[in-house]
């Protein structure tokens, strides 16, 4: 098991186009990947579940790898959200 802290950088926060890219770029690892956000776990392979959890711009997410991969999909998770998603 891999994590790493990062602060959502994005005006708008994780809004529907972020957390489609997030959530599609995720599914192609083979690891568990899970948002911890606010005290709560979050599938970070399923697009209504990070839409649900209301991440706002500012707030700071605990990245979980854990499984096959766990290293690359942790690389590009972080990557994803530092950039703000290209917004």
């Amino acid at each position: 098991m891999v994590s790493k802290k990062v602060t959502i950088v994005n005006a708008q926060g994780f809004h529907m186009r972020p957390a489609n890219v997030f959530a599609a770029a995720m599914m192609k690892h083979p690891c568990d990947v899970t948002l911890r956000v606010n005290g709560k776990d979050v599938n970070a392979k399923s697009l209504m579940n990070i839409i649900a959890a209301c991440i706002k711009c500012g707030n700071e997410v605990e990245v979980i790898c854990n499984g096959a991969d766990e290293d690359a999909a942790l690389a590009e998770a972080v990557e994803m959200i530092e950039s703000g998603f290209g917004e």
